[in-house]
């Protein structure tokens, strides 16, 4: 039996999918501390926009990844079609996935930072969340600090080469 949907596309072949659910649109700069116990209060605004559960995993330049789930697998998943025949896909995804773990915020929005992620990331109470698109970024606050600084000297310059490609 056909949907209302399908009828009305069967009757005006002109007639728009639905769109697909765009994945939220993390932005913004925080700074919460990690308690004695490993734990960050996520920010207000990102723990209604990651979700009930969320993946922390290792990222780029000593940082941790926040992911919604759906996003999370989303990239586990385009990364393991490619992986089997690339050494390069195969041993990131080794590393990638090896040090992901789900989380699901407790009552007062707060998320266990585990300490293989924390060494990783040289994460101490003093940090910075950051909102990257679709996933936000836990940096050591000098750390980020330092790589603002490196990266800021150059942002126009970056903008020439990024933004023509995205057609902004």
């Amino acid at each position: 039996m056909a949907d209302d949907s399908q009828v009305q596309n069967a009757t005006n072949p002109s007639a728009q999918p639905e769109p697909m659910a765009l994945p939220p649109l993390l932005l913004g700069t925080y700074t919460p501390k990690i308690d004695a116990k490993g734990r960050m209060a996520l920010p207000a605004k990102l723990r209604s926009q990651l979700g009930a559960g969320l993946v922390m995993a290792r990222g780029q330049e000593r940082c941790v990844y926040l992911l919604p789930q759906s996003e999370f697998r989303r990239i586990a998943i385009q990364i393991q079609r490619t992986s089997m025949g690339d050494k390069a896909a195969r041993d990131y995804l080794r590393v990638f996935l090896s040090g992901a773990v789900d989380q699901d915020p407790d009552k007062q929005g707060r998320v266990l930072v585990p300490q293989m992620l924390r060494d990783y990331a040289n994460l101490g109470d003093d940090i910075v969340v950051i909102g990257v698109g679709t996933r936000a970024e836990i940096w050591n606050r000098e750390a980020w600090e330092r790589y603002l600084n490196e990266k800021e000297q150059g942002y126009a310059d970056i903008a020439d080469d990024v933004l023509p490609v995205v057609g902004f």
